[in-house]
């Protein structure tokens, strides 16, 4: 039976690739002729980002564990293709199917490519135009050699085909994250620190902040979160904080009231904070993604989306990266005037049955 490489590297990816791996499994009890081999490159390789969601996610144990760790870009990249390139060799795959747009994406994806194997991308053709950030080069790169397109929205479909990708390469399939969120919603549950600090439905706001644009300079971090205090009526902003954007913060010495930190938190506690916040201010786009489909406000602080159904069908809004542009979008809010949206075609928990399909009538 052919074999089928799944990757996952970093946190945003195991929420994509734990669908896929059910819906695989399915359809090997059901007569299906794929076999599968899950790939951990470690990018994300601590608890808190990584060991503690393929608890949560029931994401089996890796068949292979790359085990790459930290560094600058281009030594993580090398790394992963370095060893992953080194297990190809060893023991072939027919397929590497990999998700997202982060360093393991790429790298996996050339190494496959220049040793023949196929490339499958699960959320191919996402395109934000911004060459600022790495997540755009990723995705470039490896669309630029992928064999078959997953695709999660239609403007996805549209950047490929303008990019020159014939149609029979291209699967709308809808959004395995999303998958992930149906899936588990019934399982959501708050964190400690709910009862600690008296926490009720829509009575606080989330906060996610990660990109370097926001994140690297404390004077600018400090301004954007300043913004949001100010202009947040006096709720607590729950900020699970990321690692890069912990440096910062000590960096700046700030005890900022209202502003409540807490360690990165797991899929379940999460999710359960976003479902029942009044709102969420984030640059992540996964992020928006997920408001979109429980219906929570969420504003974005970055000038561009790679996303943009979020914004035209869904609850989210670009607020840009100056804080000036966050009180009125948080009036709005906290006024309950905020549009309702909609969720965008396919995002109905199918998404991993469908590429499972069109996997087996692709591959020989």
């Amino acid at each position: 039976m052919p074999l089928v490489d799944l990757i996952a590297g970093a946190r945003p990816n195991f929420m994509k690739i734990a669908p896929i791996i059910d819906a695989f499994e399915e359809r090997l009890g059901n007569g299906g002729r794929l076999e599968w081999r899950l790939v951990h490159t470690g990018q994300h390789y601590d608890r808190g980002l990584s060991g503690a969601f393929f608890e949560e996610l029931g994401i089996p144990a890796p068949d292979v564990n790359l085990g790459v760790g930290s560094g600058s870009q281009a030594e993580q990249t090398a790394a992963i293709m370095l060893r992953y390139e080194r297990l190809l060799l060893e023991h072939p795959s027919d397929c590497c199917l990999v998700v997202g747009d982060v360093n393991s994406t790429m790298a996996c994806a050339i190494a496959a490519r220049k040793l023949g194997v196929a490339v499958a991308h699960v959320e191919g053709g996402l395109r934000s135009r911004d060459w600022s950030m790495p997540e755009e080069i990723n995705r470039v790169v490896t669309d630029s050699i992928t064999s078959w397109f997953f695709t999660t929205l239609p403007s996805a479909n549209e950047n490929l085909r303008r990019e020159g990708v014939e149609a029979d390469r291209i699967f709308f399939v809808g959004n395995t994250m999303i998958d992930t969120l149906l899936k588990h919603r019934n399982r959501f549950r708050p964190p400690g620190f709910w009862w600690e600090l008296g926490l009720a439905p829509r009575g606080y706001l989330v906060l996610t902040l990660h990109r370097p644009a926001n994140v690297d300079d404390p004077g600018k971090l400090e301004a954007l979160l300043g913004a949001i205090l100010k202009a947040s009526g006096g709720m607590p902003v729950i900020f699970p904080v990321h690692p890069r954007t912990r440096r910062s913060l000590v960096a700046m010495g700030m005890g900022l009231e209202r502003l409540v930190c807490t360690e990165p938190l797991g899929y379940l506690e999460f999710n359960h904070l976003v479902e029942h916040a009044l709102g969420v201010v984030t640059d992540s786009g996964g992020i928006t993604e997920e408001a979109t489909v429980l219906g929570v406000p969420c504003i974005t602080l970055r000038e561009n989306t790679e996303r943009p159904e979020t914004v035209t069908m869904g609850t989210n809004e670009l607020a840009g990266t100056d804080p000036k542009n966050i009180p009125p979008l948080l009036s709005r809010m906290l006024a309950g005037q905020w549009k309702k949206g909609h969720i965008p075609p396919l995002w109905d928990g199918q998404a991993a049955r469908r590429i499972t399909v069109e996997l087996e009538r692709l591959l020989p």
